[in-house]
């Protein structure tokens, strides 16, 4: 249930800002900006998946299949053993929407994350001014928006150039079974290495070569992120 965020009608808001399935953070992967590549590579595999219109989605993966995050602690207790957790993550209640042509913060009322009592963080000062805390998601909201649209110009442009490619990941469990990860997307290093000078010239140019081999980078993830897997299965 979307709302618009206002000092009246929420001046009593509070926001659990722990990580837990309690509260959640149960999902097996979150979009990530291209502005997030350099961070998030050192945690998780960045893949793309589908966003249902012909393009994709940059996500960071936390686990093998749906309902799971493997980054929180296995007893269900608070924690996200990363460094970096994704502004699309970062924000949550919270988005932006649009109301009157200017962009508006909306708070998810249904969240788990709402507080109904003195637990959390205060959203509005009694004086209804904003907190700190309001005012450090306002800057999270404001990078995850703009990073989204230069996320979406990067896209475009492997797609351009034929870039990315679906790839299957295979996983063996301890009993001789085998699993596989399949709907997402990667880029395919050898068109990456083909191409011409003038066109890597022109992808160095938008700044777009760092994020491209952070994303090829974070794929080394995926050998610590089975063995997350595997010890949870154990």
């Amino acid at each position: 249930m979307l709302q618009l965020l206002n000092n009246i009608q929420h001046k009593d808001l509070r926001v659990i800002t722990q990580r837990g399935e309690r509260w959640g953070d149960a999902f097996m992967s979150a979009p990530v900006t291209v502005n997030e590549f350099r961070r998030a590579q050192a945690h998780y595999p960045i893949v793309f998946q589908s966003d249902g219109k012909g393009g994709f989605v940059p996500t960071a993966l936390f686990s093998l299949h749906d309902g799971q995050n493997l980054f929180l602690t296995a007893d269900g207790g608070s924690g996200w053993d990363a460094d970096y957790v994704p502004l699309s993550v970062q924000r949550l209640p919270f988005s932006i929407g649009v109301a009157e042509d200017e962009l508006r913060v909306m708070v998810d009322m249904s969240s788990k994350r709402i507080s109904h009592g003195a637990e959390g963080e205060a959203v509005f000062l009694p004086q209804g001014g904003t907190t700190d805390f309001t005012e450090n998601m306002n800057s999270v909201l404001r990078l995850l928006h703009e990073g989204l649209e230069a996320t979406t110009e990067f896209v475009q442009t492997l797609m351009a150039h034929d870039l990315l490619e679906p790839f299957v990941l295979n996983v063996e469990r301890p009993d001789g079974t085998r699993g596989e990860l399949v709907g997402y997307h990667t880029i395919n290093e050898d068109r990456l290495a083909a191409l011409e000078a003038s066109t890597i010239g022109l992808l160095h140019q938008a700044d777009y070569l760092m994020p491209l081999y952070m994303a090829l980078a974070s794929l080394s993830n995926f050998a610590p992120l089975i063995q997350r897997h595997l010890a949870r299965e154990a």
